[in-house]
């Protein structure tokens, strides 16, 4: 691994308080505490998945660069209205028209964090349907575009992209890290690895549950925790990202019942990166059939 590669391992989201699939009582101990700042004890960068939905109220970003210590790295997921059109009208009933005063909305919540040094990344995730046709071209252009001025990670799911050796180029014209990602594979699926494109690598893990993915709601699809072989796989192809780059990026999103912070620390083990033993009175073992569920 490059000595010079900066490595922030984390997980997609922190709070995740209700539900079969919550985090308390798994990671998070009883009583009343700052989720985040207890969560920044163990790791040193969060994907923020709530700025999906919307974008959140710049004096809660504030709050969150106040809570976290010096160093810690916030990658932000864009808002639906510019990635997931369908579902951004499902959810407001309004047609996805992006106008500048989106752009400078969606911006005025990242500036605490540029502010104070701690934006990592901006991620845009698109959905699998997200095809590369002139369409998805287009609506990949204006991102960049309009959010060139941040470190960019794009998720492209669909294999048209990884089908089409132009993409590879497009993405490192304008500094754009091609997010690798480990899910259920699907005949749609973009290759499982994709080349580092931008001086950034980013990964996001979101567990192998293909029995559950279409089926099963927002919660039980992420029910995998990957084993130690898997954690094994999971850190060599980190290990050779980390060689072609300076900055690196791996979250894990399978956050079933607080998987996701446990499989972070499996993989700093893995890489032999320094990290903090979590409490003992949380710690866990993964029953075999949520390990196995589902693999593909």
């Amino acid at each position: 691994m490059a000595a010079e590669a900066q490595i922030y391992i984390g997980t997609s989201g922190w709070s995740y308080p209700k539900g079969e699939g919550t985090w308390n009582g798994f990671f998070y101990p009883p009583g009343k505490i700052n989720e985040l700042e207890f969560y920044s004890q163990f790791f040193n960068t969060v994907e923020l998945n709530s700025s999906f939905y919307r974008p959140p109220n710049p004096g809660f970003v504030y709050n969150w660069v106040k809570k976290t210590p010096k160093g810690f790295l916030f990658a932000v997921k864009l808002w639906q209205k510019f990635t997931h059109p369908k579902m951004f009208k499902a959810a407001t009933g309004e047609d996805a028209v992006i106008a500048p005063e989106d752009v400078d909305v969606f911006k005025s919540c990242l500036e605490p964090l540029a502010k104070a040094g701690k934006l990592g990344v901006v991620l845009a995730q698109f959905p699998p349907s997200f095809k590369n046709d002139e369409y998805g071209k287009q609506r990949l252009g204006a991102i960049v575009n309009a959010f060139g001025e941040y470190r960019l990670a794009v998720e492209l799911r669909h294999r048209s992209w990884s089908d089409d050796s132009q993409t590879a180029g497009f993405l490192q014209e304008n500094n754009l890290a091609w997010v690798q990602i480990d899910e259920p594979k699907f005949a749609t699926s973009v290759a499982v690895e994709t080349p580092v494109t931008s001086d950034i690598a980013y990964f996001r893990f979101h567990g192998r549950n293909a029995k559950d993915w279409w089926s099963g709601n927002g919660e039980q699809r992420y029910r995998y925790h990957y084993n130690e072989g898997e954690i094994g796989e999971l850190a060599e192809r980190v290990k050779a990202a980390a060689e072609k780059t300076k900055l690196l990026f791996a979250f894990f999103n399978n956050h079933w019942q607080a998987y996701a912070p446990r499989n972070a620390n499996d993989l700093k083990k893995a890489l032999k990166l320094p990290y903090e033993q979590l409490p003992l009175n949380l710690e866990f073992t993964a029953d075999k059939s949520d390990t196995e569920k589902g693999e593909s």
